[in-house]
């Protein structure tokens, strides 16, 4: 049988490391590694308040 050399990742040829750190990386799966963070309530959001002003007017229009 033939033994195989154990040599430092540090004195590895470039093609070898890429090869070995290929090896090493992992799927996130159905994980989205993204970081997301809830919108904030205190915002100015522009297409809320025209939404707002349309369902006031909606319900002036029904009033009459």
């Amino acid at each position: 049988m033939e033994k195989k050399k154990i040599v430092p990742y540090g004195k590895m040829s470039k093609k070898a490391k890429k090869e070995l750190d290929r090896k090493k990386r992992r799927d996130w799966g159905a994980l989205n590694p993204v970081t997301r963070k809830p919108e904030n309530p205190g915002a100015y959001n522009r297409n809320r308040e025209r939404s707002r002003r349309w369902e006031e007017e909606d319900v002036r229009g029904v009033i009459f």
